[in-house]
């Protein structure tokens, strides 16, 4: 069926019926009557095609008509793999996700953003359990601290509802690959993670919230202003 419609597209030899048409080809172009053009088509063996009929006067090539439906087909295919589909694929967590979960989704994440997607992780608070937002904040800042090489951070986490959002863009392609810069920054910043980890991983002293909240605050304002 793709291919009928893409036949019907053009105009070919016989259905040509103007009375003149302009010849373009590697030799540049010219002016000639439709029914020597026709003549010209059969002496080298091809097909009148005419592919710009809106012009004064119609363009049109000389060329093997099967050959030209092949080339229109193989360049619209090369067109829509060079178009990228960005999609966003979700990542969910709990306030209390254990080690093993937690690096499980971080190994899917980074395929996601590898792949040119987006990522939207997220924090679901059941019951009495959004008393510990804090403790989702800070875990979805880690997950972005992880996932430095691989995306870009769009905004603090925010909560709807029952939901804490956090949400990541993949960098350019190579990006994933870490940088000079990349590591020279390793340093710098490896006391900022090191303190966010260990807020998400230790009890408070007083035993209820996360006290140092305003750590994970910092760090993710590091992330979003450093853009390679």
């Amino acid at each position: 069926m793709k291919n009928d419609n893409m036949k019907n597209q053009y105009r070919v030899n016989e259905q040509i019926r103007v009375r003149e048409v302009r010849i373009v080809g590697e030799g540049g172009s010219t002016v000639v009557p439709t029914r020597q053009a026709l003549d010209m088509a059969r002496d080298q063996g091809v097909d009148l095609v005419e592919i710009s009929p809106n012009a004064n006067p119609p363009v049109c090539r000389l060329i093997d008509y099967s050959k030209f439906l092949y080339q229109q087909k193989k360049r619209q295919k090369e067109m829509k793999a060079k178009q990228v589909r960005v999609e966003v694929k979700e990542i969910r967590f709990g306030p209390q996700t254990d080690e093993h979960d937690y690096q499980f989704k971080l190994k899917h994440a980074k395929e996601f953003l590898e792949d040119g997607n987006k990522v939207r992780a997220y924090v679901f608070f059941r019951g009495r359990s959004i008393l510990f937002k804090e403790q989702g904040e800070v875990l979805l800042l880690r997950f972005a601290n992880d996932l430095e090489e691989y995306g870009k951070v769009e905004g603090m986490p925010s909560l709807e509802g029952k939901k804490m959002f956090l949400y990541l863009a993949p960098k350019k392609a190579g990006a994933a690959k870490k940088s000079q810069q990349a590591r020279d920054r390793e340093a710098a910043e490896a006391g900022t993670k090191e303190n966010v980890q260990q807020v998400a991983e230790e009890k408070p002293a007083n035993g209820g919230l996360f006290a140092n909240a305003k750590i994970s605050a910092d760090a993710l304002k590091k992330l979003t202003d450093s853009d390679e």
